[in-house]
């Protein structure tokens, strides 16, 4: 076609000439979004592959903003590699089927973040995978459990719902002298309570699953998971996994993750300071017969979280007496004007939650009811008072 044609409106507003200048800087990564991806020649269309950022192959295998933060991902969790996912679920799901396959075994804490028991119980064992659950309080009862088709330990810390912290550093180490991959949700600690990869001692987990749904988002409003390693033959593995299942993210919730990663430490902080101003309230109130908070003494695994962590998640529970109908324990999460009913949690709101523990755990057998607190950016103080005439008008205070 001669240069100097001129083309057609319809055509020049798809194949527009002009290219904006290079080295324009801001506090904020550009958002870039794809499907397709143009190669300059086939060359290079040949050369490049989705197994390195090194170029671009296709949309689903990341664009310069997922790239970021994945690399910004892996920074917080002293990783070296992460892949992203829709969700925090989605990460555990990533593990499990890129890593295990029929006549293999995993195991999973008692105390274990409840859909990827789930998933073990349903989906894994459909496709030949056995799994057991393991009291993460006991080494030894993961010791037990270890055998000789054992390919996948999962820890968690500190533990869903229940909270109790394990000696993280023992179950590592057991995993290691068996041969056995260790993969630990890190949801709670997000990076800055404690060192997935650097326990101390020597030893590390060799996956990382976060939920950045939570803390890494900060505005409960982005779902997404990562899957973070510091090994390239295992990353790879993942990754082909994570390609041939098509899991991807939406440049716009990376972009609004990016957005909020420089705040997370002051964020997380601020959501520590006040559960454990909320959870040392808790534990003067006659209605209670345990506050369950990793920093609070007493609390299941404090001494574990002591010589493991520096901070804590803003998340505790509480735990009424048998004595306390649950009716009435619901009553007073419906008396709360602050508190928000709903999951999930480490946004700006303070969810709340009723559980009925016998129906969640296998082991031990917990009585009584559980309400756990998610600590947001409201005042400490109101929060506390929210709670004060909450329990006056359910007749608990």
């Amino acid at each position: 076609m001669s240069a100097d044609k001129k083309l057609d409106p319809a055509t020049a507003l798809i194949h527009h000439g002009y290219r904006p200048p290079a080295g324009f800087e801001a506090p904020q990564p550009p958002v870039h979004k794809a499907s397709t991806v143009i190669f300059p020649n086939v060359a290079a269309l040949r050369a490049r592959s989705w197994k390195s950022r090194e170029g671009y192959t296709y949309g689903l295998h990341g664009t310069p903003t997922v790239y970021t933060l994945e690399e910004r991902i892996a920074t917080l969790e002293g990783g070296l590699q992460t892949l992203l996912v829709p969700s925090g679920p989605a990460a555990i799901a990533l593990v499990d089927t890129a890593l295990l396959k029929a006549g293999d075994e995993v195991l999973i804490p008692d105390n274990a973040y409840g859909p990827g028991k789930e998933l073990a119980r349903q989906e894994l064992a459909g496709w030949g995978i056995t799994h057991r659950f393991y009291d993460a309080m006991n080494p030894a009862s993961l010791a037990a459990c270890i055998g000789p088709s054992t390919k996948l330990v999962w820890l968690e810390a500190a533990g869903s719902v229940t909270m109790e912290f394990p000696d993280l550093r023992a179950l590592v180490r057991i995993a290691r002298e068996r041969g056995v991959l260790v993969a630990l949700d890190n949801t709670w600690g997000a990076g800055i309570a404690f060192d997935a990869f650097e326990l101390g001692d020597g030893l590390g987990v060799d996956i990382s699953a976060h939920a950045l749904t939570k803390y890494p988002s900060g505005g409960g409003d982005v779902l997404m998971g990562a899957v973070t390693t510091r090994d390239d033959a295992l990353h790879l593995k993942l990754k082909a996994s994570h390609m041939r299942l098509g899991w991807g993210v939406a440049a716009n919730d990376a972009e609004l993750v990016l957005r909020s990663l420089p705040s997370l430490p002051l964020r997380y902080a601020a959501h520590d300071a006040a559960a454990r101003q909320l959870a040392q309230w808790w534990a003067g109130q006659s209605s209670i017969v345990q506050v369950l908070h990793p920093a609070l003494p007493g609390s299941p695994g404090h001494e574990h979280w002591s010589s493991h962590c520096r901070a804590a998640a803003g998340l505790f529970s509480v735990v009424f007496g048998e004595r306390i109908a649950p009716e009435r324990v619901d009553a007073f999460v419906d008396a709360l004007k602050l508190y928000k009913l709903g999951f999930s949690w480490a946004g700006p709101v303070s969810p709340v939650v009723p559980y009925t523990l016998s129906m969640m755990r296998d082991a031990p057998a917990w009585k009584g009811v559980l309400v756990r607190f998610s600590i947001g950016l409201e005042s400490a103080d109101d929060l506390i008072a929210d709670c004060a005439q909450a329990l006056k008008a359910s007749g608990l205070g």
